[in-house]
């Protein structure tokens, strides 16, 4: 697959196509977005500066396919991507987690990623080293000899099956005995035997806590860093075996190899010029009736005040180093049930240009859920019960006769959307799920009588549908 930058607007629409049933609206503007991003990287400066991202803001009742879109969004972004949910920020000077905060995970999550990239690319060479290093635990060098020797001790020989003759030590020193070794550690004959490493102490820097008041987290890291710089972390010995001691050594060589300040500098243009922050539950923070409606709506009202400057564009300060939001994408949800896309702030709507309506599922589309992603919870209930060696299979009729009764639960209580399918199929597979283990019969086929029996009498009954579907 192609990477999201080159991904084309139709590319990325078949993309979500294989996970998300119908929204086609919402996944054109979404894609679309995705594609402004490359495009803009291609306009020639200064006009490349003036160009802000386009923020979209998803409307549409739960379980429609708002959060999936983001989900999948991640999965396919190679753009530092993080998710939040706008309910769990509170005004500056309340307890709680600021809007800042964001940035920051951001920024982390593109220090992340890069790293990775740059270890990733290193890691011929540090296989090499690491290999070399643990030669050296395993042949310790006898003292007298120069940096070049690599002279077995008796102890060496004895547990790697020798007799511990004077004769065998001389034919195993120098070179050859280093490149036997290393032929029985890459043959894994070496596989059992334990090697003793050092390795840093955990709880070395004294914790300093800091009450999560807004903008104190920063504090708090920037106080646990300055610590451990006096309080450098102790060094203990720790006993793996071979395989095991590789790996360690490989991580540890990788993390040398690469240059920290080159993957600062790179994670944070990567987070200004193509970070995505999906906010979710953005109304959630509407004040209902518009502004100014009464005291219980002076948080959301902050919240949002706070909110508008990191949207519009400003500089926030992390651990790493000052971070732009101009060139941010957000793109918000909300379902939207208490209140109006116009009871944000008039300020804060003029921030998302793109609005995009999500319609409700119907029968149809639950049928479609249920069979055709990649991921559909038919396919995903089949694997499970695989592992008990059951034959798993649906009619067709009882598929459709799923979808039908969750759509009736819908309409009859909470419209959770597409959620209920997880209830529904839960409920109809109960026996089975609990009996597998134990089953003689390893065949068994899911019928719409079947469904009906376990789902009919509570679908129909509107008081235990409320508390079992």
């Amino acid at each position: 697959m192609k990477g999201i930058n080159s991904l084309t607007p139709k590319e990325t629409v078949a993309e979500l196509d294989r996970y998300i049933i119908g929204q086609p609206e919402a996944k054109r503007s979404v894609a679309i977005a995705l594609r402004n991003r490359w495009r803009r990287q291609q306009v020639q400066p200064p006009l490349r500066e003036e160009i802000a991202p386009k923020n979209i803001i998803m409307i549409g009742p739960t379980g429609v396919g708002k959060t999936e879109i983001a989900r999948r969004l991640a999965h396919l972004a190679q753009s530092p991507f993080l998710k939040v949910e706008a309910s769990k920020f509170t005004e500056v000077g309340y307890v709680g987690r600021d809007v800042e905060s964001m940035i920051r995970d951001l920024t982390q999550l593109a220090v992340n990623m890069v790293t990775k990239e740059e270890e990733a690319g290193v890691q011929e060479k540090a296989a090499a080293l690491a290999e070399e290093r643990l030669l050296d635990l395993l042949l310790p060098r006898t003292p007298g000899h120069g940096a070049g020797s690599s002279t077995p001790t008796a102890s060496n020989v004895i547990s790697l099956g020798y007799d511990g003759a004077e004769g065998r030590q001389e034919e195993l020193r120098g070179q050859t005995t280093r490149e036997r070794f290393r032929e029985m550690l890459r043959r894994g004959e070496l596989d059992d035997r334990v090697v003793e490493l050092s390795v840093s102490a955990g709880g070395g820097t004294p914790v300093v806590e800091v009450f999560s008041a807004s903008g104190m987290e920063e504090m708090q890291n920037s106080l646990q860093e300055a610590f451990s710089k006096f309080f450098p972390k102790k060094k203990q010995a720790k006993k793996m075996k071979v395989p095991q001691a590789l790996e360690f050594l490989k991580r540890e060589e990788a993390e040398r190899l690469v240059d920290t300040e080159s993957v600062t500098e790179k994670a944070i243009r990567r987070t200004e010029q193509s970070g995505i922050i999906f906010l979710d539950e953005i109304d959630k923070i509407a004040s209902r009736g518009g502004t100014g409606s009464g005291s219980p709506d002076v948080s959301r009202e902050g919240v949002q005040r706070d909110l508008l400057p990191i949207v519009e564009g400003t500089t926030v300060t992390t651990k790493y180093g000052p971070v732009k939001t101009d060139h941010i994408l957000f793109i918000a949800s909300g379902a939207f049930h208490l209140c109006k896309p116009s009871d944000l702030a008039p300020e804060l709507q003029g921030r998302f240009p793109i609005r995009v309506n999500l319609h409700a599922l119907g029968e149809e589309e639950f049928f479609r859920i249920l069979t055709e992603p990649r991921n559909a919870l038919i396919k995903q209930y089949t694997a499970l019960l695989a592992t008990e060696d059951i034959r798993l299979e649906f009619e067709e009729e009882a598929i459709r006769e799923m979808a039908r009764i969750a759509v009736q639960v819908n309409q009859k209580t909470e419209d959770i959307g597409a959620r209920r399918l997880h209830t529904v199929i839960e409920r109809v597979l109960d026996e089975l799920s609990f009996d597998a283990p134990d089953r003689d019969d390893l065949a068994f086929t899911v019928t719409a009588d079947y469904v009906r029996r376990q789902l009919t009498d509570i679908s129909e009954n509107e008081d235990l549908s409320r508390y079992i579907l």
